[in-house]
């Protein structure tokens, strides 16, 4: 009996310590709020002796929070300076964006709950992981293609559109996804035969939203717009179609008082119209910029 009775001391205190170990190796491997809240008061200096590519991990989990600060004021922002402005491997950035490529189908088809969330912040995580490659390329052609190609398809996919929500704060699914293919349009691995299909992109969302947008989506996505005409490949007989196309929106007014629906997708195109106007008029380069300027300005003139 009493070699039983030490045996089970044993166990009981070899238990503890077991405990114990899995108590400290969680809090070495999370961190409290205030731990990140200290980096965006350092300036965004990764803390010292602490490799960056777990902390990212880290934070990427914060990224489905319905806590604003955790999730865009912290999660978002500190991702965005890293990944921008830090020295990440290649194949650490590259399964970053596999882990947000897949978090875009996360919940997809839902709308308003939380998973939104997680889709949303993925999608301008992945904006800032675009901008990257701008300037230090790391995707590589078919890399490239995969995630413009998830873009695509979560700008047409998302059925929660909210722009903002008073307590959880910004959603901005639409916005953050067209701030992920402004980028890649900027990008020389962009093929020529994908400028139609982003500018479709474009007006298949404003029609397919069955709402108005108020809270900058026209403006975002007409970026995209900009983007395209700024490139030296651009396909300017195409965009005039495309035009056209946007155009055909006119005959909302063949009904009175005009559908719902249709009048939703006449104020969205008019007001992207409008803000791809103001975007070319500020630029000035660009062998056609003057030539689409003109052309959008026309289709405004009779609108």
């Amino acid at each position: 009996m009493k070699w039983f009775h030490t045996r089970f001391v044993l166990l009981l205190m070899l238990s503890a310590y077991v405990m114990r170990a899995n108590v400290a190796a969680q809090d070495h491997s999370s961190h409290d709020r205030e731990f990140w809240r200290a980096i965006v008061k350092n300036k965004f200096a990764v803390p010292d002796g602490l490799p960056i590519f777990p902390l990212l991990q880290e934070l990427s989990g914060f990224l489905a929070s319905p806590d604003s600060e955790l999730r865009d004021d912290l999660a978002y922002t500190i991702i965005d300076q890293w990944v921008r402005h830090q020295d990440v491997s290649t194949s650490d950035l590259n399964s970053l964006a596999d882990q947000w490529r897949a978090n875009l189908r996360s919940g997809i088809g839902e709308s308003g709950t939380d998973t939104i969330f997680k889709r949303s912040f993925s999608a301008l995580c992945l904006a800032s992981l675009a901008q990257r490659e701008l300037k230090a390329p790391f995707l590589g052609p078919e890399r490239y293609q995969a995630l413009l190609n998830d873009g695509l398809t979560y700008l047409k996919d998302e059925r929660d559109l909210r722009g903002f929500e008073p307590v959880k704060g910004w959603i901005h699914a639409t916005a953050h996804t067209a701030d992920l293919l402004a980028n890649l349009v900027s990008n020389p691995l962009l093929k020529p035969e994908d400028q139609p299909r982003l500018l479709r992109a474009i007006t298949e969302r404003l029609s397919s939203a069955h709402l108005i947008f108020s809270y900058g989506e026209q403006d975002r996505l007409s970026l995209i717009t900009a983007s395209v005409i700024k490139r030296k490949d651009f396909d300017i007989a195409g965009f005039y179609r495309w035009l056209q196309e946007v155009n055909a929106d006119q005959k909302v007014w063949t009904d009175a008082p005009p559908r719902l629906e249709l009048l939703q997708t006449f104020e969205n195109n008019t007001y992207m119209l409008q803000a791809l106007a103001a975007h070319l008029s500020a630029e000035s380069e660009g062998p056609h910029l003057a030539d689409a300027k003109e052309a959008v300005l026309q289709i405004l003139q009779r609108r």
